[in-house]
């Protein structure tokens, strides 16, 4: 699986056995973009669900697993027209027919929805950690990353698999410690089949108050505009009545 935010692929698997052993091979084509340089063709060998040998465009030539593997692998290497013929296969095969595949895995996507909040850190090595939540996304393959004033972070950075929901969508949960600075921006970046392009979620600091202080704090804000309104509608209750009073001289 290639290590992009999105992995689409279309399979063609053929299978032979014997004697209860299985032999499979499997074309492969990864791609995140309908750019020719995000294709990635990939053509392995299996035997008994064991892969022992693989080509990869990205590498360029075969890759051996298993000690089968290795030694056809170095056999196959040198047989230029092998190579040429499956390097070629990027592009007759992938590139080809890659505008139909993409286009119909996006009409079939869902766009994610993204929360980001504060959390206590499990350790001692920083005072604060955020929580980027990403929820009721499909396809699965995903990519959550981390902006801090414009710049990518990766220390300190640890994120959950995608995991299924049960009704053919997916959450995952990326989370960041770090020590905060004054006037610094942190951001979660997520990328993924849904978008046009990448989803960045800005983290408001006045959001990490907890909730029961914030119902606090609303509730002292309620009386104090309350105490306000009843003192104005006592002064001007008094005020009417004393324009309605008569004064009496007094010796």
């Amino acid at each position: 699986m290639a290590s992009s935010f999105l992995c689409l692929s279309l399979l063609f698997i053929s299978l032979s056995t014997a004697d209860g052993f299985m032999s499979s091979n499997v074309f492969r084509c990864d791609f995140n973009a309908t750019d020719p340089k995000d294709i990635q063709f990939i053509y392995s060998m299996y035997y008994n669900m064991m892969e022992y040998l693989r080509f990869d465009s990205s590498v360029g030539k075969f890759v051996g697993f298993t000690q089968l593997g290795v030694y056809n692998a170095d056999r196959l290497n040198k047989d230029a027209g092998q190579i040429a013929a499956r390097r070629a296969e990027k592009e007759t095969f992938c590139q080809h027919n890659i505008g139909g595949w993409y286009k119909a895995v996006l009409s079939k996507s869902a766009k994610p929805y993204v929360r980001l909040h504060s959390s206590t850190p499990p350790s001692g090595n920083h005072p604060a950690m955020l929580v980027c939540s990403v929820y009721d996304f499909y396809p699965k393959y995903i990519k959550v990353s981390w902006l801090r004033d414009g710049e990518k972070v990766s220390a300190d950075v640890t994120s959950t698999e995608e995991m299924a929901d049960g009704d053919w969508y997916y959450q995952i949960h990326s989370h960041l410690e770090y020590t905060p600075r004054s006037g610094e921006k942190i951001s979660c970046k997520v990328e993924h089949a849904s978008l046009e392009k990448p989803l960045i979620t800005d983290w408001d600091p006045s959001s990490s108050m907890p909730e029961s202080e914030r119902n606090k704090l609303a509730i002292g804000a309620s009386g104090l505009i309350l105490g306000l309104i009843l003192s104005l509608a006592g002064f001007i209750y008094y005020r009417r009545k004393a324009r309605g009073r008569i004064l009496v001289p007094t010796n």
